[in-house]
This record gives structure tokens, C-alpha cells and sequence, in this order.
């Protein structure tokens, strides 16, 4: 990169020149801009995690019968799985064509696949609607894509070098806040009709891409004469691809296995996606307009950069859906909720880690404009590791006083650590880098979120099921269910079972056979079929399992704050 030469404020020469071209209030009108689709991109990846209940009894679907598990999980993951496979080739695209340009296109899709989203909503019913709205939302990803590759290239050009952390602050504040006010916004929606679920999105997206075409100007410099990487964009795709939906799948039960990791066709498609992720690694080195410019690797502050945002979001994207099972499946109903209002009071309760990012992420973003990204985000892992390792000690039954303050001392260590780590992984890499590695960046982000999921639950599965057939069959057997159905029972899935605690929904009433519910006293019906026996019944083993995923995320905390660590003194 060429020198710089700041003045006392700051600013250099060519800053200046930009200023007074572009009118001092346009860099705002980019933080807005930006934020609202960052924001708006990710409420629309978590909004349906916390509001599914409502969403297939609206459809009149069993998400748990055979096959629709599959559907439940494509629902939740398509999103973020066509953002991950897309945004890296949208930001090699945006240096080639502009960052804006291409901003405005994604603006467009995702508005056009949120109608559809609720035309189809309103319109069909059953399995048919489930597969329309996995459809339109992989559209809605698409889009998201562009948004997610371009919003922190636009913001860096946009701002000066002594202003990007505050600008980044807010922005990723607001990436990382929309996973978590989806939530609790899908949650009030939830509440109230499930339908607004995927209206919300309409006006917004319509809105913002006007906004986009009418406000933003391209003020990057466009290298027409780079070639667009084929050989390279298609390894990467295939390879994520294969990747991301084995892992996916080995979600589903295989087998007599509660889980389907062992599945033949999940093998071969690691095998096939790692290899191709290989041939990538090989082809990209050799090209001379790579897609992926692993070169910028060999940047200190890069790389370091990118690790500990990757581990980061790895400890942090599963934390969310660890959360929202154990409040909507075990605590909430155990403290007298109905299961119709969980999902509400779920997201409600959700609040202090939304207040922790909110509160802590604009002003490490200021401060690390003075005094570089290392400190806070460093210290930012070191209270993730804290915080991890408090919940894990807490009972199935907590006192929400001491969860809310853990909750919220991760959200602030979280907020800490986002954006200064943003601007020093933007702020390392040439100018004319800064759209593909805000793909980069994007893919990361993305990728960890998915990992994070898939690892999280398996871990939690693992922990989980070998707890739980003793627990269903000592339960059973105590409220006078015969030992042989007990122990016919107490085989369940443990997938299933953890996704009837996310969902609310109490098994009991269809695992029992008619035979078996005819003999029993009514006040063990009434128990076994209400609202706090599967969720009692449940509860120890869930603790054993997030044991398990709250120690590899202590772990994972404190791999990416050494990372930090190491970015350099002035990074």
C-alpha cells in the first residue's frame, strides 16, 4: 500500500479530496444504509430458529415425522448456507464491477425473495408450502450474500482510517445484534401471527433497496482488465457445498444411530469437499487474479485477524441455538409457560445478550480507533471464555438473574471484540482487496455460524444421549407405564428428542401406545402428557450435553483471543 501521510485530525490528503467530493454526510448515509441491510440480513437468518412451532402448526406440518425433520433443518440452515457458498464470489465480482453496483442487486433479490416468502405463506399450505419457503429462502440467502460481501467494503471506503472503528462499531454490531434481536423479534411475531414472521422483511427490503440505488455512489476504483476465476469459483463452491450439506445432514438420524455422521453418504461427502477444498488451495495459488487471495494470509494482522473471527464465531453462532432449547424446551415450561408462549417469552428473555453487544460494540469500535484492535479483542475472547464456563455450571432450573448476567456479560465481551477485530483485518489489505476480503471476511463469518450449529448440536447429542434412556425409562416406569414400553420408549432418537424440546412439543402423547394410556390411572396420563414431565424428564441430560459444548466453546474462546493477541501492537 502507498504511504500515508495523516494530519493532526487524522486525515490525509486523499481523504480529504474524497470529503469534499462526496459531501461530508455521505459517509453516513453509507453507515445507514449498510447497517440496515447487515442488520435486516441477519434477523432473517435466526428470525425462524425461535418462531418454528408456529410456523408448521400454521402449515399443518409435523416437523418431527419422517422426512419433515429434514425439511425442519433445511428451513433453519438454507439461508445461511447459500450466503456462505455465494459471498465470497460476489466479492471478488464487486472489485471487478463495483461494490455498489452489486450492493444494489442484492438489496433487490432479497427484497424480491421476502415477498415471495409471504405471498407463499398466506397462499399454500402443508409440505408443499415448507419446500416454497425453503425455495425463497435460499433466494432471500442469495441476496443476503450481497449484502453481507459488500457492506464493510462500502463503509471502509466510505470512511477515513481514524473513523472506521466507530463506523464498524455500529455495523457489525448490528450483524451481530440482528442474530439475536431475530430471535426475540421472531419470538413477539410468533406470538402474535406467524405470518408477519416473513412480512417483516418485505417493507424493509423494498425500502433499503431503493434507498441503496437512490443514495450510495460507487467510489472504489473498478479494475476492469481482472479475469474472472471459473476454475476457482467453482472448486470453491462445490467444495463448500459438499461440506456444508453433510454436515447438515449428519444432523438427521441414520440408521439406529441418533445421529447420522456415520452415513455413507456424509463420508463421501466430506471426503469429496475437503478434496475439492484442495484442488481450490492449489488452483488459487497458481491464478493470477485469484478469487480467493491467499497471499493476504501471509499479512500478520490478516490473518490473525480471520482465525480468531472464525473461532469466535464458532463459539458464538451455537450459543444462540443452545440457548433457545434449553428456555423454550426445559427452563420456561418448568416455570409454568404454555408451550404457545415460549417461543415470545424465549426471545424476551434473550434481552440482556442483545443489551451486552449493544452497549459494548460502538465503543470498542471508538476506542479502538485510538488505541488499535488487540486490546479489546483479545480482552473480549477472555470474557467469552468466562462467561462459557459460568454457564456451564449452572443447573437445568437456573435463577434467570444469574443467567441474564452471564448472558450479558457474553454479549459485551462479543460486542468487544467484533469490531475492532473488522478493522484490523480491513484496514490490513490494499484498497483495491478490500471487496473480496470483506467476502472473505463475510464467508468466515457465515461459515463459522454453520459449523458452529452442526458441531455444537452433535456435541450436545452425544452428551445428551447417553443420558437420556435411562432418564426416559426410570420416568416412565415411575408414573406406572409398563417396563417393556418404558424401555421400547426410552430408545428415542435423541435428535428428535431435542428437536421436540426446540419446538415444544411433548412426545409422550403420540410414543405412548393406546393400549398402554387405556390402563394407566388418569392423574399419570394427565402428568406423563403435560407440561412438565418431558421437560423435567429432559433436563439432566441436556446439562450433561452443554457441559460438553460450553467447555469446547471456553476453548475455542480462548484459542481465538491467543490469536488476537498475536495480530501485532498496531493492529
Amino acid at each position: 500500500m502507498a504511504e500515508r501521510h495523516p494530519d493532526e485530525k487524522g486525515y490525509d490528503l486523499e481523504e480529504r479530496k474524497r470529503e469534499a467530493a462526496l459531501g461530508a454526510n455521505y459517509k453516513w448515509i453509507a453507515l445507514s444504509n449498510t447497517t440496515l441491510g447487515v442488520l435486516m440480513a441477519t434477523i432473517d437468518s435466526s428470525i425462524l430458529i425461535i418462531s418454528l412451532p408456529a410456523i408448521f402448526n400454521g402449515l399443518g406440518v409435523n416437523p418431527l415425522t419422517t422426512g419433515n425433520t429434514v425439511l425442519l433443518l433445511w428451513l433453519i440452515m438454507g439461508y445461511v448456507i447459500m450466503s456462505s457458498i455465494v459471498v465470497v464470489t460476489i466479492g471478488r465480482l464487486s472489485d471487478m464491477f463495483g461494490r455498489v453496483r452489486l450492493y444494489n442487486i442484492g438489496f433487490a433479490i432479497f427484497a424480491v425473495g421476502s415477498t415471495m416468502l409471504y405471498v407463499v405463506s398466506y397462499t399454500l399450505t402443508g409440505t408443499t408450502a415448507v419446500l416454497m419457503l425453503i425455495l425463497f429462502r435460499l433466494v432471500q440467502g442469495f441476496g443476503g450474500g450481497f449484502l453481507f460481501a459488500n457492506a464493510t467494503a462500502i463503509l471502509v471506503d466510505a470512511f477515513p482510517q481514524n473513523q472506521r472503528g466507530t463506523a464498524m462499531g455500529i455495523n457489525q454490531i448490528a450483524a451481530i445484534v440482528g442474530g439475536v434481536l431475530g430471535l426475540i423479534i421472531g419470538g413477539i411475531l410468533a406470538s402474535i401471527d406467524w405470518h408477519l414472521i416473513f412480512l417483516i422483511s418485505v417493507p424493509v427490503g423494498v425500502i433499503g433497496a431503493l434507498w441503496s440505488y437512490l443514495a450510495l455512489r460507487e467510489i472504489a476504483t473498478i479494475k476492469k482488465d481482472q479475469k474472472i476465476d471459473v476454475l476457482g469459483n467453482v472448486t470453491f463452491a462445490i467444495a463448500l457445498s459438499a461440506i456444508l450439506l453433510s454436515m447438515t445432514y449428519a444432523l438427521v438420524p441414520y440408521g439406529t444411530n441418533g445421529i447420522g455422521w456415520s452415513s455413507p453418504y456424509v463420508i463421501a461427502g466430506l471426503i469429496a469437499g475437503f478434496a475439492m477444498i484442495a484442488a481450490f488451495i492449489f488452483i488459487e495459488l497458481k491464478s493470477e487474479d485469484p478469487m480467493f487471495d491467499l497471499r493476504l494470509f501471509k499479512i500478520r494482522a490478516f490473518a490473525a485477524g480471520m482465525l480468531s473471527l472464525f473461532l469466535a464465531g464458532i463459539a458464538r453462532g451455537g450459543l444462540q441455538f443452545m440457548l433457545i432449547i434449553w428456555l423454550q424446551g426445559i427452563w420456561l415450561p418448568l416455570h409454568g409457560v404454555s408451550f404457545e408462549q415460549t417461543p415470545l417469552q424465549a426471545g424476551l428473555d434473550m434481552i440482556p445478550l442483545f443489551l451486552g453487544f449493544l452497549v459494548m460494540g460502538p465503543v470498542a469500535g471508538h476506542l479502538s480507533d485510538r488505541y488499535g484492535a488487540r486490546l479489546f479483542s483479545t480482552l473480549g475472547m477472555l470474557i467469552n471464555v468466562i462467561g462459557f464456563v459460568l454457564l456451564a455450571a449452572l443447573p437445568a432450573n437456573f435463577n434467570y438473574v444469574t443467567f441474564g448476567l452471564i448472558i450479558f456479560g457474553l454479549g459485551m465481551g462479543q460486542g468487544m471484540f467484533a469490531a475492532p477485530n473488522t478493522v484490523s483485518v480491513m484496514n490490513s489489505v490494499p484498497p483495491e482487496k478490500r471487496g473480496s476480503t470483506s467476502g472473505m471476511r463475510a464467508t468466515f463469518f457465515n461459515m463459522s455460524f454453520m459449523f458452529s450449529i452442526i458441531i455444537f448440536f452433535t456435541l450436545l447429542t452425544i452428551g445428551f444421549g447417553a443420558a437420556l434412556p435411562d432418564a426416559l425409562y426410570s420416568g416412565l416406569v415411575s408414573q406406572g407405564v409398563p417396563a417393556s414400553t418404558a424401555s421400547s420408549i426410552s430408545m428415542i432418537s435423541p435428535t428428535s428428542t431435542l428437536f421436540a424440546a426446540l419446538l415444544g412439543y411433548n412426545p409422550m402423547k403420540v410414543l405412548l401406545p393406546e393400549n398402554v394410556t387405556q390402563h394407566l390411572p388418569e392423574s399419570n396420563l394427565t402428568t406423563l402428557t403435560g407440561s412438565h414431565f418431558f421437560p423435567s424428564l429432559i433436563s439432566q441430560p441436556f446439562i450433561d450435553g452443554m457441559h460438553i459444548v460450553m467447555a469446547i466453546a471456553a476453548l475455542l474462546a480462548l484459542v481465538a483471543a491467543i490469536a488476537s493477541a498475536l495480530r501485532g501492537k498496531q493492529n
